[in-house]
Parts: C-alpha cells; structure tokens; sequence
C-alpha cells in the first residue's frame, strides 16, 4: 500500500511537472506578443530568470516605447545578472543606461554595469581588462551620479580593484626579478610607485630597486658598470631618506658601500675624476 502510494506521488509530480513545461512551451510558440510580455514579467517575479529571459528575447525587439518597454529591457539585464551571466548582464545594463536616458532605473542600471564587471574581474595573475572596465564604469557612475549613496561603495570598489593591478605590477617585477633581468625588474618598479606611490609594499619596491640596481651593476660590460654603480648609490640613499629605521637598512648599506668601492675602483682605472 505504501509502494502504491509512493508511485502516486510520483506520478502526481511528474503529470504536474510536464503541466508546468508544457504550459511555458504553450507560451513559447504562441506568438502572442502581449500573452508572451505577461508571463516573462510573471516568471521573473518568481525568480524563474532562464523561462522569463527566454520569454523576453521573443518580444524585446517588438516593443517600442512606453513603460513596459523600459520596464522590460531593464529586467531582462537582471535575467543574466541573477543567471550569473555576468558579462552579458554588463552589456545590457550598459545599453539600458544609454537608451533610457531618462529612467527611474538608469541610475541602478549603471552601477550594475559596472558591479557586473567588477563580478567578472579574476585573480591579480589573470588578465585584467575587467579590472580595468569596472574601475573606469565605477568613476563614470560617480562622474554621472554625485550624490548617489551608491559613490561610497564606487570608491571602496575602486581602491579594491587598484589594489588588484598594483598585486599584478608587485608580481610582474618581482618575475623580472627572479629571472635574473634585472633592467626590466627596475623599470618594472618605477612604474608600479609612479603608479601607486602609496602602495603598501612601497619599502619592499624601493629595496627590490636599489638590489637590481646593483646586480645589474655586477652584470654589466666594463663600459656601463660605473655609470650603473653610481645609479646603484643613488638608489641606496633615496631607500635610507625614506625608511631611516627600515628592515632591509643593513643590507642597503652594504649594498651602497660594495657600490662606492666599485666605483672608486673604476674611476681610478678609467682615470674619471
């Protein structure tokens, strides 16, 4: 008796289940473009965000103007942000705010533009284009909306995101370093405190600096080592002006004193006063 009524109750829910696909697919191929509008609000409401996009994608292109247009676009963007289809959630959330200029939703459908790439931004080893478009959307949103409550949590994105690529420029030179080029490590460097002068690896950038300053200065053809012991000197001295008391102060030191007598021993040789 049990049995049967487990098998009844399967049954029930699967007659139920086909009920439930065959009454979409009955909107799906009805070309009822009012019928087919309804129901992808409908689906939406409920949270059924892959029937109500499907839904969507067949009259989208049939309206034009009015509240249920706009009301439209905006949720189908919302169908692939809920989706987790970030990157065409960004698209559409883009395309929204430049076509309904003058939407309740624009200010929303900006910041979601933009938060969706942020969603798309991958680990600081990775290629940052993402990176890159959700801190420049981020900026536009704050450029666009002021006064938004939503511009504190632009800037806190944003700090997160630069904190990113300055990782991704930290490991980049740090590679350089590792594989012994030491020019590219210095040059690497540089860019990464032009760039980000504030970073919290700025006294591990400078000591990275004045080191391959001075391998390369070891490495060097007889012609450059004097002109690069001297850089290597120079190096040295902008660490200690900034980091009196730093951790690497000793070995900077001895670093600037092997330089100095490198180079005095090469402008005796070369006879350069």
């Amino acid at each position: 008796m049990r049995k049967m009524h487990v098998l009844l109750f399967l049954a029930g829910s699967m007659l139920l289940a086909s009920a439930c696909k065959s009454e979409f697919e009955r909107i799906r191929i009805s070309a009822n473009p009012d019928l087919i509008l309804k129901k992808a609000f409908e689906y939406y409401e409920k949270g059924e965000y892959q029937k109500s996009q499907t839904l969507f994608d067949l009259v989208l292109n049939t309206i034009r103007g009015g509240k249920d247009a706009e009301d439209a676009y905006f949720k189908y963007a919302y169908t692939y942000y809920h989706l987790e289809q970030y990157m065409l959630a960004a698209y559409y959330f883009k395309n929204f705010s430049n076509t309904f200029t003058n939407s309740d939703h624009r200010e929303e459908a900006s910041y979601m533009s933009a938060y969706s790439n942020y969603l798309l931004s991958p680990s600081y080893r990775l290629d940052q284009t993402n990176t890159l478009k959700a801190i420049d959307e981020f900026q536009l949103f704050s450029n666009l909306f002021p006064k938004s409550p939503r511009v504190e949590e632009c800037n806190k994105l944003i700090d997160e995101l630069r904190r990113k690529l300055e990782e991704k420029a930290f490991a980049e030179g740090e590679l350089y370093f590792n594989l012994r080029q030491y020019q590219s490590a210095v040059i690497s460097f540089d860019n990464l405190l032009r760039d980000y002068p504030e970073s919290p690896d700025a006294e591990r950038v400078r000591y990275l600096i004045a080191k391959s300053a001075y391998l390369l200065s070891k490495n060097s053809i007889v012609e450059k080592k004097l002109e690069r012991y001297t850089e290597t000197v120079a190096r040295c001295n902008q660490f200690l002006e900034k980091y009196e008391k730093g951790k690497y102060n000793r070995e900077i030191k001895e670093i600037r004193s092997d330089a100095e007598k490198e180079a005095k021993e090469l402008r005796k040789r070369l006879k350069v006063t």
